[in-house]
């Protein structure tokens, strides 16, 4: 039947959630919500709320959440329909009449259902057998108890083309083919899929068997054999073990995601309970969904070779363009040649929760990945790390969440090439040198510090007025954002937010082409930094050309162009200074060590540079005061 989005609206708009509830609960009032001791999971402090404004619950605890349906289903265990006609009783409304082919194609998927079950249940008494002898050693050997064989309905499919088929003939060989359980080639008769395999059946989120993996017994390819895509399985939207892992995440607050069923029931047979796997391919979109609706930061913990790390990073990059606040992806790294079922035999669950415990945020493994990957020896190969790691940003939609990702990754590469900062004394000697030669050096006041009103560009990163006129001159004029877009991500501003203000502007400029002040701050309006850049643009004080608001009038053009030309030289001061001063105070040690004649001179054209620049910036500050 045909249930649209509106008629499901009119439904639970009818229904007054807490009084559903408080059927199977005890509610309290508290304000405009309701609170409870939560049914999911057991607690002792109500965390467990109803809003009936709203029309949902939410438990602060274990993180259900869900509506009228959803308790229905979740708490009272109804299907989606039964509980769908269970309110809609109570609410007084008709349920919509079946539509004849969704009807039929319910049918069909009820049939299809038959036919893997009455499978199921038939390898199940086969691996009971006396054939399944073989079979059943093997379990032992893998340390999968009677216990966990039953739970799992493990089943045994023997060594025949036709013995499935055989024995559910009551269904037509067609529908068997559909469901998977033959293979039909043409000008051949129909065939048993899964031969001489131990049958693992995998059920939907409600836990009704809806295909099968057989792993080989013996020697044989392929290892493991999954049953095709039907009208009842898409392996890209299933999640094996997700019928009995959703309940148990609420309990523990995680999900762990490992490479196949088998590591699943390796961490089941050890207690862990919350473990899910894919069916054969790397981690889906549609599976990140699942996943993010139990946990919102779910575990994936892949094997330590180098396939699973393989599959580690198709899923990182996969989850990209998905990622919004609060929900990502992290990672747990297992001993190369080790999966999960060899690290709770060696270790127990203790062991694996330790491995658990020391997973990696998803940023961390794209960082390690891309680092890993090629040498950086040379400023080319550096280049293509920061290409390929700001790739990795640029893939991600959230606007937030991408301007925080190429935020790490720069203060990651600025730390990583970094040059190690000279030694500093506490002062500089201004005593007479020793004589050396026929030559005694005396004090020279060019060993100086840096005076007092040049000091807030620095190491510390620039400051004060300077970075404020900075922040000013790009949000009036953000042509220079992109003109200057590798210089300016290498400043360092030492106020954090200015330095996230320009952040932000940077990641803004490199998506919008022709953006103006106007746009820029539209964009900017919703973001927290928003406030800073308004203040910046009222700011009185700031004496250069690009801080001065252009009048609409007959030479507004030039004098936007001349302002554009300053502003590009205050950026190459700006960058520049820094690191000449860094040249400088590591020049004035080395002289102040070595007292020769070469380290002399180079101390003297660095303190020359240094002190050009500084003109050169109050050179831009005058003639802005004199148009």
């Amino acid at each position: 039947m045909t249930l649209t989005p509106q008629w499901l609206d009119e439904l639970r708009s009818r229904i007054t959630l807490s009084s559903i509830i408080g059927r199977t609960i005890k509610i309290t009032r508290a304000g405009r919500e309701y609170k409870a001791c939560c049914p999911f999971h057991n607690e002792k402090t109500p965390s467990f709320t109803i809003n009936d404004e709203k029309g949902f619950y939410h438990c602060f605890g274990c993180s259900a959440h869900g509506d009228a349906i959803r308790w229905m289903t979740d708490q009272r265990g109804l299907s989606f329909m039964d509980a769908v006609k269970e309110l809609a009783a109570e609410a007084g409304m008709d349920v919509p009449a079946p539509d004849p082919r969704a009807a039929k194609k319910a049918e069909e998927q009820a049939s299809l259902r038959d036919v893997t079950q009455a499978a199921a249940d038939w390898f199940s008494q086969q691996l009971g057998s006396s054939n399944g002898a073989p079979a059943r050693e093997y379990l032992t050997k893998r340390g999968i108890s009677d216990a966990t064989r039953k739970a799992f309905g493990f089943g045994l499919a023997p060594d025949s083309r036709s013995a499935l088929k055989d024995a559910l003939r009551k269904f037509p060989t067609a529908m068997l083919v559909e469901a998977g359980m033959l293979i039909a080639v043409e000008d051949k008769e129909p065939y048993d899929r899964f031969r001489g395999r131990l049958m693992i059946p995998i059920r939907d989120a409600r836990g009704r068997v809806i295909a099968f993996g057989g792993r080989i017994l013996g020697d044989g390819e392929p290892k493991y054999l999954n049953s095709p895509d039907t009208p009842l399985f898409d392996k890209g939207r299933t999640l094996y073990n997700l019928d009995k892992a959703s309940p148990a995440s609420r309990q523990t607050n995680r999900v762990i995601v490992v490479e196949g069923y088998m590591d699943v029931i390796a961490l089941a047979e050890a207690g862990i309970a919350d473990a899910v796997a894919p069916l054969g391919t790397a981690l889906t979109e549609n599976q990140i969904g699942m996943l993010w609706r139990m946990v919102p930061v779910p575990l994936l913990c892949f094997d330590g070779d180098a396939a699973g790390q393989k599959a580690a990073m198709r899923a990182a990059t996969r989850a990209l363009p998905l990622l919004r606040p609060g929900f990502s992806l992290a990672f747990a790294t297992l001993p190369a040649g080790q999966d999960p079922d060899d690290i709770v035999r060696a270790r127990g669950a203790a062991g694996f929760a330790e491995l658990l415990d020391d997973a990696q945020p998803l940023v961390e493994r794209l960082w390690a990945h891309e680092v890993a990957a090629s040498p950086l020896a040379t400023p080319e190969e550096r280049a293509a790390l920061k290409t390929r790691l700001l790739a990795h940003a640029d893939a991600i939609e959230d606007a937030d969440v991408r301007h925080h990702y190429r935020e790490a990754f720069r203060e990651r590469l600025d730390t990583l090439f970094a040059r190690k900062a000279p030694e500093r004394s506490a002062r500089v000697p201004w005593a007479p040198q020793p004589q050396r030669g026929n030559r005694r050096f005396a004090p020279d006041p060019r060993l100086q510090p840096p005076a007092d009103e040049t000091r807030t560009i620095g190491q510390a990163g620039i400051g004060g007025p300077y970075a404020a006129a900075l922040l000013g001159g790009l949000l009036r004029h953000p042509a220079a954002l992109c003109r200057h877009e590798e210089a300016l991500a290498r400043l360092a501003i030492a106020d954090s937010a200015d330095a996230e203000l320009l952040g932000r502007m940077l990641d803004i400029a490199i998506g919008q082409e022709g953006l103006d002040t106007e746009g820029l701050l539209a964009i900017l309006e919703p973001m927290k930094v928003y406030n800073r850049a308004t203040t910046l643009l009222r700011a009185d004080g700031m004496h250069f050309s690009f801080n001065r608001p252009l009048d609409k009038q007959d030479g507004a053009d030039a004098a936007r162009e001349a302002a554009l030309r300053d502003l590009d030289e205050y950026i190459g001061v700006l960058v520049t200074q820094p690191e000449i001063r860094a040249r400088l105070a590591e020049a004035t040690a080395d002289f102040q060590r070595t007292m020769d004649d070469a380290g002399l001179e180079r101390q003297q054209k660095l303190r020359a540079l240094d002190e050009d620049l500084t003109r050169r910036l109050a050179a831009l500050s005058e003639d802005s005061h004199q148009v």
